[in-house]
C-alpha cells in the first residue's frame, strides 16, 4: 500500500503558525482547530512545526511533508463520534539543532502571527547557565525562542507592526505569564537590549491558556483497521477523544488571529483562567482521583467500567453533582455541564483508561485535587462531603492492600507499610497528621476523624458492593 506523502496534499496556505512541538497532543488539538478554520472560515493559514528536543518525530513528518490522519472517537449529546481527517496544514517542520537557517527563517515570514507551544511541564524555564556562543542554540524553550524574537525584531527593525500572540499549551499554571517571564530574564541575561525589551512587552502577548483533551496518541492496537480504512500508510496516525476545551486568557486582539471560538469549538476567550482551571482540576481531574480506589477495591480495571456499573457509577456521579459541583463558581455558566461532559467521556468507548495507570502518585493528587474540594464544601456546607471522605477512606485502604503494586513517593508507601498492624483509630489518626501527606494536620479538621474511622472500618468489615449499598 502507498505512504503518505505531499502528492496527497490539496490546499496550500502562507504560514501564519510557528509551534513548538511536533507530539501527539498539539497536532491532535491545535492543528484540528487550525485544519477546520482553513476549511470553514477566511483564515487561510499554515503552521511551522519547530521540533524543540534533538530527539523526535520532525523526520516522519518530513517523510510525509507534514501530512497525517487525526482519528476523533467519542460520544457528543449522547451521539457516537468516530471520524477521520487528513491534516494538511502543516507546511514546514524544522529541526533548529540541524536546520539553523531556515529555524531562523521563520522569523523573517511577515505573515507570521502566532506562536503555540507544548515542551511539557518542564519546558517553561530559565537556565542562567544557558549562554549560547553565536551560532549556537540556546538549551531551553524559552532560550529558543528569544532568539528567534529577536532575530524577527533586527529583520524587521522593530516595526511594531511584526509582533506575535504567543499561545501557551504546556500544563502548569499562568504558562504565558512564566514564559514571559523567561524571555524577560533571557533578554536581560544575554544583555539583548532595552529596545527589543519594549517591543516584546508592547507587541507581544501571552497568553495564559487551559487545554484539555485526551489523546492517547498513535493507535498501534487498531492500525491495521485504520490503514484500510484511509487508503494509505500513515505512520503519524493520532488519535484523540471528540471531547476538547481551549480556554485562553489573552488581550481581545488574540481573539482576531485565532478566531476559532467562532467555529463553534469549544474555545472560549476569558479574562481570568482561574475559575476554568478549578473546574477542570475538581470535576475531570478530582473525579478520575476519587474514581481509582473505589473502582479497584470494587474490583473493576477501567474508567468506563467504573462509570458504567451500576453502584459505582452512581457513586461517582453523586459525588461529582452532589459535592464538587457545590464548590465551583462560574459567572454566567453551570458547572453542571462541564460535568456533563465528563461523565460522557468517562464513558468513551473508544478509550481504554486503566485505573492502575491513574493511581501513579495518587496520594499528591488527592492533596491537589480532592482536600481543596472538601474544606471548601465543609466551608460552604458546615459539613464534611460524606462520600469525598468515603473516597479518602478508600485509598488507605488502597494504599496498606496493594503497597507493593502501587507507583508512588518511597516515604509515602513506607509509611502505609509502617501502619498495617495499627487499630483503625489509630491509623486514621496517624494519616490525618501526616503534614507531608498533605501540607496540613487534617486532625484539626472538625469531625473528619470521626468520619473517616467510620467509613474505613465500614469497608474493613464488608464487601465493597455491600459498602455501596448501605452509603
Amino acid at each position: 500500500m502507498k505512504k503518505l506523502s505531499t502528492t496527497e496534499r490539496i490546499t496550500q496556505h502562507p504560514i501564519k503558525v510557528i509551534q513548538f512541538g511536533e507530539g501527539n497532543f498539539l497536532r491532535a488539538f491545535v492543528e484540528w482547530m487550525i485544519e477546520l478554520l482553513n476549511e470553514k472560515s477566511d483564515f487561510d493559514g499554515s503552521v511551522a512545526i519547530v521540533q524543540p528536543l534533538q530527539n523526535g518525530l520532525i523526520h516522519l513528518l518530513k517523510e510525509q511533508g507534514g501530512l497525517y490522519h487525526h482519528v476523533r472517537q467519542g460520544i457528543e449529546n449522547g451521539e457516537t463520534i468516530d471520524e477521520v481527517k487528513l491534516i494538511q496544514c502543516v507546511s514546514e517542520v524544522i529541526n533548529p539543532f540541524e536546520e539553523q537557517a531556515a529555524y531562523f527563517a521563520l522569523a523573517e515570514i511577515p505573515s507570521v502571527q502566532l506562536i503555540f507551544s507544548n515542551t511539557t511541564e518542564a519546558g517553561i524555564v530559565h537556565e542562567a547557565t544557558d549562554r549560547p556562543e553565536a551560532g549556537q542554540m540556546a538549551n531551553t524553550f524559552p532560550g529558543k525562542l528569544t532568539q528567534l524574537l529577536k532575530h524577527r525584531y533586527d529583520h524587521f527593525q522593530g516595526d511594531k507592526g511584526k509582533g506575535v500572540a504567543m499561545i501557551p499549551c504546556e500544563l502548569i499554571e499562568q504558562n504565558g505569564t512564566k514564559l514571559k517571564k523567561c524571555i524577560a530574564q533571557y533578554i536581560d541575561l544575554w544583555n539583548l537590549g532595552e529596545g527589543f525589551k519594549t517591543w516584546v512587552n508592547e507587541t507581544c502577548a501571552f497568553a495564559n491558556t487551559l487545554v484539555d483533551r485526551i489523546v492517547p496518541g498513535y493507535p498501534k492496537d487498531e492500525i491495521e483497521v485504520i490503514t484500510e480504512r484511509i487508503g494509505i500508510k500513515d505512520q503519524l496516525v493520532v488519535k484523540s477523544e471528540s471531547f476538547h476545551l481551549f480556554v485562553i486568557e489573552a488581550p481581545e486582539f488574540v481573539q482576531e488571529l485565532f478566531p476559532a471560538h467562532r467555529l463553534g469549538l469549544n474555545v472560549k476567550y476569558v479574562k481570568d483562567i482561574t475559575p476554568y482551571r478549578t473546574q477542570k482540576v475538581r470535576i475531570l481531574n478530582g473525579a478520575h482521583t476519587s474514581m481509582v480506589p473505589i473502582g479497584l477495591l470494587y474490583g473493576l480495571e477501567t474508567v468506563s467500567e467504573t462509570i458504567d456499573d451500576t453502584e459505582t457509577g452512581k457513586l461517582i456521579r453523586e459525588i461529582i453533582f452532589d459535592e464538587i459541583v457545590a464548590t465551583i463558581q462560574i459567572p454566567g455558566e453551570d458547572p453542571k455541564e462541564f460535568a456533563d461532559q465528563v461523565i460522557s467521556r468517562f464513558r468513551n468507548p473508544f478509550i481504554r483508561h486503566e485505573l492502575i495507570s491513574i493511581s501513579l502518585n495518587s496520594i499528591a493528587k488527592f492533596k491537589v485535587r480532592v482536600l481543596p474540594t472538601i474544606l471548601d464544601y465543609l466551608r460552604i456546607k458546615g459539613h464534611l462531603p460524606n462520600k469525598l471522605i468515603f473516597a479518602l477512606a478508600c485509598l488507605i485502604h488502597l494504599y496498606l492492600r496493594d503497597t507493593d503494586r502501587l507507583k508512588d513517593d518511597e516515604t509515602y508507601l513506607n509509611f502505609f507499610e509502617s501502619l498495617k498492624s495499627d487499630e483503625p483509630e489509630t491509623l486514621v489518626n496517624k494519616v490525618l497528621a501526616n503534614s507531608s501527606l498533605w501540607d496540613q494536620d487534617l486532625t484539626a479538621v472538625d469531625g473528619l476523624s470521626d468520619l473517616l474511622t467510620t467509613h474505613f472500618k465500614a469497608i474493613a468489615s464488608e464487601q465493597m458492593k455491600e459498602v455501596l449499598l448501605n452509603m
